[in-house]
């Protein structure tokens, strides 16, 4: 195996590693000492409960955030120049999709280093694949603004977009707002506009359903505390 940023995919929530993981993820963990990770606490837990043997402290760990600038990001690739391979992890689901992994990817495909993407659970495409909805043409936007007029606004572009484009419009809010967002939705969207609230993917208490948004209100479900996407569609 030669040395490549390998991107190891997390857990979505408190599911068991076998259930979302190839058996090829351990054997590539095991041969890593050095990760680009976004919270050193919850990597070192994650890798203890993909594989307990590891001696964590025996590994190294080079932390990634918002605060972390080009040119540390660049030294965080060091040890490839040396012909040893570095694992980057997320906080949870696929590195580098919607997730600050996405500039050592861009520094290391510069720079010429293989990068090897692993298999995992992404919340983007099992909510895709589980909405009934356009899984051709779907855009991912991320978090829609805080503002409230600019929130409002914002939905109402990407709902012209199902209607004009056919394509699948998702987006994320942060757990604490998710009753807030799903509310504006019903508020704001078409009667007829399809709804899918994605919630706790992989988990024990998976949610996943698909109603026209007037068949929503007062049905909502309670996501305060639960990782969700929201897609829209026609």
């Amino acid at each position: 195996m030669s040395a490549s940023l390998f991107l190891i995919p997390t857990t979505l929530g408190d599911t068991a590693h076998d259930r979302v993981f190839p058996a090829y993820n351990r054997e590539v963990i095991l041969s890593i000492r050095h990760f680009i990770v976004e919270n050193v606490r919850t990597a070192r837990r994650f890798l203890k409960r993909e594989e307990p043997s590891l001696v964590i402290d025996e590994l190294t760990f080079y932390e990634l955030n918002k605060h972390t600038s080009p040119d540390q990001v660049a030294g965080y690739l060091a040890p490839l120049a040396k012909g040893e391979s570095i694992g980057v992890i997320s906080e949870a689901g696929c590195p580098a999709v919607a997730d600050p992994g996405a500039d050592v990817v861009a520094i290391a495909q510069r720079k010429g280093y293989p990068v090897v993407p692993l298999v995992g659970p992404s919340s983007i495409l099992l909510s895709v694949m589980g909405s009934g909805f356009n899984g051709q043409s779907f855009a991912f936007h991320g978090y829609l603004p805080i503002e409230a007029g600019a929130r409002t606004a914002m939905i109402k572009k990407l709902e012209g977009r199902i209607y004009t484009e056919s394509q699948t419009q998702l987006f994320i809010e942060t757990p604490y707002r998710n009753n807030k967002l799903a509310e504006e939705l019903i508020r704001t969207c078409r009667p007829s506009t399809k709804l899918c609230i994605a919630s706790n993917l992989t988990c024990a208490d998976e949610f996943i359903r698909t109603r026209p948004v007037k068949e929503w209100a007062g049905k909502l479900p309670d996501l305060s505390k639960r990782p969700t996407i929201f897609l829209i569609y026609k």
